[in-house]
């Protein structure tokens, strides 16, 4: 989306901007309407692509990084980042969806309380070298979990729909 922005930006800049230089101020002169509406779209650009830069990277690196890097970040509610983690599948998609909407009917009070949450790893189990097992429990409701990360193209991601099948 950034690489798409900036390539439109460039195709579309006017080539005719004069810049004076003043008291190490610079002041744009824009010749007419149309330049000035160009800059104006600029300007948007450059805020959407500042946006773009500062997307939050997360690091898929090991299973027990991928898994406390997910777990914390649902227990905050940011699950912009959570998603980061979750393995690309559509039932995974769902049962996140499933748990967004959950935590967004909580009250305040719980939503804080697992916001606040310690995580406690109780075990992690490797079953071979792309699958593993995080059983856990929180400080705020110390109930049993357990999470599945799998090996994709290198990241240790979540799967997410592991977590509610009564499997060990």
């Amino acid at each position: 989306m950034c690489r798409f922005l900036i390539s439109l930006l460039l195709k579309h800049l006017p080539a005719q901007v004069f810049f004076h230089l003043q008291l190490k101020r610079i002041y744009l002169h824009p010749q007419n309407k149309k330049m000035k509406r160009v800059l104006m779209i600029a300007g948007i650009v450059t805020i959407i692509l500042s946006a773009c830069n500062n997307s939050e990277d997360v690091d898929r690196s090991d299973p027990l990084t991928s898994g406390r890097g997910f777990i914390e970040a649902s227990l905050k509610g940011n699950y912009v980042k959570a998603q980061k983690y979750l393995l690309p599948d559509s039932t995974n998609d769902q049962y996140f969806e499933g748990l967004k909407d959950f935590n967004g009917k909580m009250n305040a009070e719980d939503r804080r309380g697992y916001s606040d949450a310690n995580i406690i790893i109780d075990s992690a189990v490797q079953k071979n070298d792309s699958v593993n097992i995080i059983y856990y429990t929180n400080s705020y409701k110390n109930k049993p979990s357990k999470i599945k990360l799998v090996k994709h193209n290198n990241d240790w991601l979540v799967d997410f729909k592991y977590t509610f099948h009564d499997n060990n």
